[in-house]
């Protein structure tokens, strides 16, 4: 017996809803995020195509860069069943604090392309979520914006041994003032790397504007909009040393202000140098062999990066999941470990402490969340790394952090 309209429509009413429209566009864009991956194919829509490199790009080949990322795809679960997993701790300590997931957002230059809040807005988010931020020398906001954005937020500091020691340590001393938690040193920046992405781009200290500057802001209105109705981009922390030429107006390359600004004599004794200006932890970020992590402990150091800076640096350099393990049964517990780059996934968070790893850090992924969504991208983000995690954990058997052993993963090749 056929039906008549009106029942059928009730029929189709019973098993279809219609999605409701979402006027908010950042929230639009979000709602279509499941993974990190989307947030960076977003993006790259949105952000001119020299912004967008500059973010992902990578040194030479990019073959460390893949690497990052791939090496947790190497590790599989070994998961066990029948556990009671109803309540579920992410938790842990680390560096004298407890914080609710292994996770803390690495030093990232320039931030500010990105969208105009820059490093207050990843500072926020991170303060929201409880965990640690570390502005970097190199930042588009000042140490003291920071602070004001995030007056109780877990703040660390990144430095870079410049030339001049004497702006070292004003630096440091005026994260001291801000009430900052922590020290990372950089260590793998003695010359910049060959990033073609950037070459090709001709990306300069302060980008030089041209035809392809105007063709890309015409196609990227939403960029172009925030970018020119906000104060002009620069190197908060520095200004004076922030990459000009000599008499202050050309913009000239990256490559060129590292070369300009950074102090390629960088030794063990700046660790030491740097100890009598801070008394908090120090993190050194870009180890990338046991034997340096060794000298690292000897140096009295509380924490060690395991990074390659991204894959920005040297390509084909060791890629922090393969070094976590070694590492972590040379040190044996005397300087916390931290697996800074490739971490896309909650599951990977896993991955790496169970290798013996105590938190990781992530930089990429909280730009592409900016770039998506701006403040809001961010915090969805840490709720997806969150989330990723509990999912994890309770699919595998592992009621907590110190549940996350050794047996839990095994390497596949």
């Amino acid at each position: 017996m056929a039906l008549d309209p009106v029942s059928m429509f009730r029929t189709f009413r019973s098993v279809v809803r219609f999605k409701p429209i979402e006027l908010d566009p950042v929230a639009r864009r979000l709602s279509s995020c499941a993974t990190v991956e989307d947030m960076r194919r977003i993006a790259r829509r949105r952000l001119p195509r020299g912004v967008f490199d500059y973010i992902d790009g990578g040194a030479e080949d990019e073959r460390t860069l893949a690497r990052n990322s791939a090496g947790f795809a190497k590790l599989g679960f070994r998961p066990n069943v029948l556990r009671d997993v109803s309540e579920l701790d992410t938790s842990v300590d680390f560096l004298g604090r407890r914080l609710p997931m292994p996770l803390m957002l690495s030093p990232t230059g320039y931030t500010r392309i990105t969208n105009s809040q820059g490093e207050l807005a990843v500072a926020r988010a991170a303060n929201r979520a409880g965990l640690p931020y570390s502005l970097s020398t190199m930042a588009t906001r000042s140490i003291e914006e920071v602070r004001t954005a995030s007056p109780d937020g877990d703040l660390w500091f990144q430095v870079y041994t410049w030339r001049d020691r004497g702006l070292v340590a004003e630096l440091v001393g005026r994260a001291k003032a801000a009430g900052y938690r922590g020290l990372w040193l950089t260590v793998d920046t003695a010359v910049l790397g060959r990033r073609e992405r950037d070459v090709r781009r001709g990306y300069t200290i302060p980008p030089k504007i041209g035809p392809g500057t105007i063709v890309d802001g015409i196609v990227h209105p939403g960029w172009t909009l925030d970018f020119i109705t906000n104060p002009p981009i620069m190197f908060a922390n520095v200004v004076g040393h922030d990459g000009h030429d000599e008499d202050g107006t050309d913009p000239i390359s990256l490559a060129e202000h590292v070369m300009r600004s950074f102090d390629q004599r960088l030794s063990w004794d700046d660790v030491a140098w740097l100890r009598t200006l801070w008394d908090g932890p120090i993190i050194l970020k870009g180890i990338q062999r046991v034997d340096d992590a060794l000298r690292a402990v000897d140096a009295g150091v509380e924490g060690i990066a395991l990074s390659n800076h991204g894959g920005r640096q040297l390509d084909d350099a060791p890629s922090p999941v393969e070094l976590i393990e070694p590492v972590a049964q040379a040190v044996q517990g005397r300087a916390a470990i931290i697996c800074d780059g490739g971490v896309r996934r909650g599951s990977d968070i896993v991955k790496a402490r169970a290798l013996g790893a105590d938190i990781c850090s992530i930089g990429r992924p909280y730009l592409y969340a900016m770039g998506a969504g701006g403040e809001r991208g961010v915090d969805q983000l840490l709720t997806f790394f969150k989330e990723g995690m509990l999912r994890t954990m309770a699919l595998s058997g592992r009621r907590s952090i110190d549940e996350i052993d050794r047996d839990l993963v095994e390497w596949r090749v």
